[in-house]
């Protein structure tokens, strides 16, 4: 395998060379968690992964609670799937708490207080209530706990570290929160390694090729861990070396070339997990590297243009009423069948969204 074919065998991986599930809850649960923070942008980064899918259906999704929002691997938002939330608190939110520890203390928060914020949240929510922020602010206030600066942002977290809380419906555009025992039906628990052994197997099934040092950037993992994760689920899995790297990737996968398709383009959102989960990105850039290592890292600040699997420019969506206006920036000129590669990207966002979309080109691209 080849530097440029990892990038073939990641977009079928990752389902978006070829969409095989129909239910957002599916795409989440093959992909073990996805970043999450902006929403709109992971659930357009769920529907690029569906055989059929538009925004509402996401919302719908989410509304029901069969996909879940919460702090988890690392310090951010993912999705994840109700029947995998407890387990992968178990493993994770540890090493997240730990790595949250001196805001905690820099925000005067102790481990009493939390215990008096979980009652708080508790009684407020019980009964199947679903919450805003502001609104379980002013019950904190209530009880006689501070909420100012970053101290709210941290109850909230460390409440959903510790399985108090998740996500509830959103409420307009706001987001709510709910009970985790009221919201998420009783699950199969799993034992510590069951949990390292489950997570190792979602991320090289969903991800691979992958290195040691991608799993532990995503997961969130020691360094430890992580490769006692590899060494347990490697039977499932076959390891290449690449440029000096061991890759790992399913069995199935390794004995597949990549598929050879028309020029496709994905307009993938930022965080998305084709970028996003991994610490090594060069697989993603090989057809730029000859650009200026600060305009590189620039068109990878935003959401991103990827064509056959590289990295080609940026995007950025203004939504209006009536319409979506979509403003891309190539990073080198775009061919002909490329642009029509990415027209084809920009009706797929369309009927996501089911709006019109109006299309600007920058960077001085002529449009063919």
């Amino acid at each position: 395998m080849t530097p440029f074919e990892i990038t073939g065998q990641r977009l079928q991986q990752q389902l978006l060379a070829g969409n095989s599930f129909d239910m957002p809850e599916a795409v989440v649960q093959w992909q073990g968690a996805v970043q999450s923070q902006d929403y709109a942008g992971a659930k357009w980064g769920l529907g690029l992964r569906l055989k059929s899918a538009t925004d509402e259906i996401i919302e719908e999704a989410f509304t029901n609670g069969t996909i879940l929002r919460t702090h988890v691997l690392r310090p951010t938002w993912h999705f994840v799937a109700p029947a995998d939330i407890r387990w992968m608190l178990m493993l994770t939110a540890p090493r997240v708490n730990a790595l949250n520890a001196y805001q905690y203390r820099n925000c005067e928060l102790d481990e009493a207080t939390f215990t008096r914020s979980f009652n708080v949240l508790e009684r407020a929510l019980q009964g199947g209530k679903h919450l805003t922020r502001d609104e379980l602010r002013i019950e904190f206030q209530q009880a006689g706990i501070d909420t100012s600066d970053l101290r709210m942002t941290h109850l909230m977290m460390r409440a959903e570290l510790d399985g108090i809380v998740c996500s509830g419906a959103r409420r307009g555009k706001q987001f709510t929160y709910a009970l985790l025992e009221e919201r998420v039906a009783p699950a199969k628990s799993y034992t510590r390694d069951e949990a390292l052994i489950e997570l190792a197997t979602r991320y090289f099934s969903s991800r691979g090729p992958a290195t040691l040092q991608d799993f532990v950037w995503w997961s969130g993992l020691s360094m430890t861990d992580a490769k006692r994760g590899i060494e347990v689920v490697k039977t499932k899995f076959v390891s290449q070396v690449i440029d000096g790297q061991t890759y790992w990737l399913s069995d199935s996968a390794a004995g597949l070339p990549a598929k050879k398709n028309p020029t496709t383009a994905h307009l993938l959102p930022n965080y998305d997990e084709y970028f996003i989960g991994f610490k090594d990105r060069s697989a993603l850039t090989l057809s730029l590297q000859s650009l200026q290592k600060d305009v590189l890292l620039t068109g990878l600040s935003a959401h991103i243009i990827v064509l056959d699997g590289q990295l080609v420019g940026g995007w950025k969506r203004t939504l209006k009423k009536n319409a979506v206006e979509l403003e891309l920036s190539p990073l080198r000129p775009l061919s002909k069948n490329e642009q029509v590669a990415v027209k084809r990207a920009a009706e797929q966002y369309r009927k996501f969204l089911q709006l019109p979309v109006n299309l600007t080109w920058h960077n001085n691209q002529t449009e063919a």
